[in-house]
């Protein structure tokens, strides 16, 4: 469950970023006519669905799991975009396009030479998901409900977060949530706080779990969450990642890669795999393996989605159940 997002990704220098007092690597929420502004001065750009949960989601659908996305789009062409583009990935997607309201949500991605991507978005009427957007029977059915941290924080989207989470739990299924950007962590830290508690797995990148967690020295903040949550799962870009398991501390190398492009939807794609492997059951360490592998494919090019089956460099990999 997250917004519902159409990205604008576009090469761009050091300078454009800086000229926007825009802090590189980062998500700045801007209104209609800010992201105009943006938009004017872009260079040539290329247009993909994105959206945090909808990326994990459509990643999920490449390597073979069975996925729904909740959010919500404008029945404008942004909206077409984007209800194509998930359901062609192999997701459903029933929330109805809605008729009145704030246009489909838009994030432009500023990608710079080091291949580090700033975004700034626009939410629209993602931002206005409601309890009664929710179909709680399918919440029950889900082996895992998955949750971007961009849908909580003082905002009107907090009470669907609530209830979705309230179903999940009724049900027996298990809570993932990720903290989603470094700055958006910094500002909602308290009100993230008080939700942690209802998360069974919280994925985050390093910046993101020592601000969580108010230190910044990543043992200590492994340590920290640990207590919270039953598992932890922390990025570390070429490092690879760290995950805390009941107790246990399992560190895996990030997986092989032709080129890196673009890291857009690198955290995405890797709560994709690390999900499908809890999903299948499998062990801290094939799950991070699984995240990585998906990671990889994803930053090897323009855009958040893979351009290649993830299930087949699974199987090529030997990393299958």
């Amino acid at each position: 469950m997250g917004h519902a997002i159409v990205d604008v990704l576009a090469p761009s220098p050091d300078g454009l970023v800086a000229g926007f007092g825009l802090e590189k690597g980062t998500m700045t929420l801007v209104d209609d006519a800010e992201a105009e502004k943006i938009y004017a001065s872009l260079g040539p750009a290329t247009e993909a669905s994105g959206g945090s949960a909808a990326n994990t989601a459509a990643c999920l659908a490449s390597l073979g799991a069975s996925v729904e996305f909740i959010g919500k789009v404008r029945d404008d062409v942004l909206g077409q975009v984007f209800v194509h583009d998930i359901q062609s990935a192999g997701v459903r997607f029933r929330v109805p396009p809605q008729q009145e309201g704030p246009g489909t949500g838009r994030c432009l991605i500023m990608v710079t030479p080091d291949a580090e991507k700033t975004m700034c978005t626009s939410l629209g009427i993602g931002a206005l998901l409601v309890p009664a957007d929710l179909d709680v029977e399918t919440i029950a059915a889900a082996q895992v409900l998955y949750l971007e941290g961009y849908l909580y924080g003082s905002r009107p989207t907090d009470a669907v977060v609530q209830r979705a989470i309230s179903a999940a739990h009724d049900a027996g299924s298990l809570v993932a949530f990720s903290l989603s950007d470094p700055a958006w962590v910094e500002l909602h830290r308290a009100e993230i706080d008080g939700l942690l508690d209802q998360v069974d797995l919280l994925f985050a990148n390093e910046q993101e779990a020592c601000g969580m967690a108010g230190t910044d020295e990543i043992h200590g903040a492994l340590a920290a969450l640990g207590k919270r949550c039953s598992t932890v799962a922390v990025t570390l870009g070429a490092l690879g990642s760290v995950v805390v398991r009941g107790g246990e501390v399992v560190s895996v190398p990030a997986a092989p890669m032709t080129s890196l492009v673009d890291t857009t939807g690198a955290g995405d794609s890797y709560a994709a795999g690390f999900l499908y492997g809890v999903v299948r059951q499998m062990e801290a360490e094939q799950c991070a393996r699984l995240g990585a592998l998906a990671a990889a494919e994803v930053i090897s090019h323009l855009g958040a989605r893979p351009l290649e089956s993830l299930a087949a460099l699974v199987s090529a990999a030997g990393l299958g159940a």
